[in-house]
C-alpha cells in the first residue's frame, strides 16, 4: 500500500487528503470527483500540510464516504468510464441559459470552451480563473460527447469572449 495525495477541486477551493491505497487507479475507481496528484513540487509542499490520513480499504470520513457511494452507483451504469483515459474529449452541455461546448484534456480540465447563449452570439474562451476537473469516469458524460469536427467548426465561427471572467 502506498500513500497518495488526493484532491477534490470544486473550483473556488478544494479538499485534500493523504490516502493509502494499492494504486492511483484504485482511488479514482473507488471515489468520484477526485484526482490523485502526481506533481512533485506539490507533493513536497503538501508533505508539510496537516492533512487527514485515510486508508481506502477502511471506513471513510465525510465527504469521502459520499464519493465512494456515488462511485458505486456510477459503476452500475454501462457508460461508466466511457470518456476516461482519452484526450481530448468534446462535450456538449445544455441548460435553460444556453449551450456549452467544451474540449477537455485527459485530466478532465477544460482546454477550450464555447458558450452559445440562447439570445446572442457564440463566445469562445481558452482561459479561466477556476478550472476544476470533470470526473471523466462519470457515465453522464458519454451522452454529452460530440464529434471533434463539430466543436472545431463552432470554435472557428465563435468570437472571442470580450469579458471571459
Amino acid at each position: 500500500m502506498t500513500r497518495y495525495l488526493v484532491s477534490h477541486d470544486y473550483g473556488m477551493g478544494g479538499l485534500w487528503w493523504w490516502i493509502t491505497a494499492g494504486s492511483p487507479e484504485e482511488i479514482t475507481l473507488t471515489l468520484s470527483d477526485v484526482e490523485v496528484v502526481s506533481d512533485a513540487e506539490l507533493l513536497q509542499r503538501a508533505d508539510g500540510w496537516n492533512l487527514e490520513e485515510v486508508d481506502l480499504s477502511g471506513p471513510l470520513p465525510a465527504p469521502l464516504d459520499r464519493m465512494r457511494d456515488e462511485r458505486v452507483e456510477q459503476r452500475k451504469h454501462p457508460d461508466f468510464g466511457a470518456t476516461a483515459g482519452r484526450s481530448p474529449i468534446y462535450l456538449r452541455m445544455a441548460d435553460e441559459d444556453g449551450t456549452w461546448l467544451m474540449e477537455l484534456g485527459a485530466d478532465g480540465r477544460r482546454l477550450r470552451q464555447i458558450e452559445v447563449p440562447a439570445d446572442g452570439p457564440a463566445l469562445k474562451t481558452e482561459d479561466w480563473p477556476f478550472n476544476p476537473p470533470f470526473d471523466l469516469y462519470d457515465p453522464q458524460y458519454a451522452a454529452m460527447e460530440m464529434e471533434a469536427a463539430v466543436f472545431e467548426t463552432a470554435w472557428r465561427d465563435a468570437r472571442p469572449d470580450p469579458d471571459p471572467w
